[in-house]
């Protein structure tokens, strides 16, 4: 016999009520018609405020009706079911309006000649100019940056999971999570020590020191995640047929974790490159063009954006194109994870069945 025919011949008391699938929705409708004639009835005008009450009646719905139908012990689950669905709201819809103002705001300027010209001689306060000189310094000066804290980071995380033991192993650990809450600005101000040490002056290289301090700890930290992850019977059994250690990390262990050291090399990335502060002390900023990282003050995006919303002195022109360069950055950081996401699905291992 069937578990539906069995389930068919049980007591009415014995086989509990279900809410519909589609009730979650017409309860969050609901809510939200509720929300908003509460909140036009009390005058608020505020629709965050709006949204608040919807999520508050939305939860206490659904554990009445819940309870109600249910019983309260699916009413508990539903209830913690739609805590998550709230939360994730929250989370969401400010990122989703930050996105839609800078990309409504920046795209009053953001063309090919804004792509390809510098300020040059133009004021800040003045219509027209670019960010070419902001793109190449970013590019320059972030790219020195992963180059000496990427290799630094994994080879530091494969240290401390393949060799660390001991004291040497704790105090490298210690320190690469205080260097994880460092301020950005301490870092700047390091780098700024050894260059009034020396004498020098502003240039592209000395910001990018300073990144590379910032990026260091989030490689390691989440490399040394990802090698965690890799099962000891794959090292094991490269030992077994006499593959030297160096080699099995080399040929195993790195290749089977290295979609996830991609993706915080990425997260490093885009966690460097709206670094203000470090750029504003050692490199200054330059209205035209260095291509010269090692030579001269340069500018970058996250210094552009800042000094022409500091300098506008209220022009519209300085506002447009400071929303604009934003809009280039998290365009850049967006590009930056497209490709580790490809290059992390290239050179993840193959598995068949």
């Amino acid at each position: 016999m069937s578990t539906a025919a069995v389930t068919d011949k049980l007591p009415h008391s014995l086989r509990s009520a279900r809410l519909p699938k589609w009730s979650p929705w017409a309860i969050a409708a609901g809510s939200v018609v509720v929300a908003v004639g509460i909140g036009a009835g009390a005058g608020m005008s505020n629709k965050v405020e709006w949204g608040l009450i919807a999520a508050l009646l939305f939860l206490f719905a659904t554990f009445a009706i819940a309870t109600k139908v249910e019983g309260k012990r699916q009413a508990k689950d539903r209830i913690a079911t739609s805590l998550v669905w709230v939360a994730f709201l929250l989370a969401v819809i400010p990122l989703v309006s930050l996105i839609w103002t800078t990309v409504k705001r920046g795209v009053k300027v953001l063309d090919p000649y804004f792509l390809t010209h510098s300020m040059g001689v133009v004021a800040d306060s003045e219509p027209g100019g670019g960010i070419y000189h902001a793109i190449i310094g970013s590019l320059e000066q972030v790219g020195l940056a992963t180059l000496i804290g990427a290799p630094i980071g994994v080879l530091t995380a494969v240290y401390l999971v393949e060799y660390g033991r001991g004291g040497l192993a704790k105090a490298v650990t210690f320190f690469v999570d205080v260097m994880t809450g460092i301020p950005s600005i301490v870092a700047g101000l390091f780098i700024l020590s050894l260059m009034l040490m020396f004498d020098m002056q502003p240039f592209g290289f000395a910001g990018s020191l300073a990144l590379a301090i910032l990026m260091m700890p989030v490689v390691v930290r989440s490399t040394e995640e990802m090698l965690k992850l890799v099962p000891n019977e794959l090292r094991e059994a490269s030992l077994a047929l006499g593959v030297p250690k160096w080699r099995t990390i080399l040929k195993v262990v790195l290749p089977t974790s290295i979609g996830g050291i991609t993706t915080g090399i990425m997260l490093a990335i885009a966690r460097i490159a709206g670094e203000t502060a470090p750029i504003l002390l050692l490199v200054w900023g330059n209205s035209f063009i260095n291509n010269n990282p090692f030579s001269g003050a340069q500018q970058a995006l996250p210094l552009y954006i800042y000094q022409q919303y500091a300098n506008s002195s209220g022009s519209t022109a300085a506002y447009d194109r400071a929303w604009a360069a934003s809009l280039t950055l998290i365009a850049f950081v967006m590009i930056l994870n497209l490709v580790a996401r490809g290059i992390a699905r290239w050179k993840a291992p193959k598995t068949g069945r």
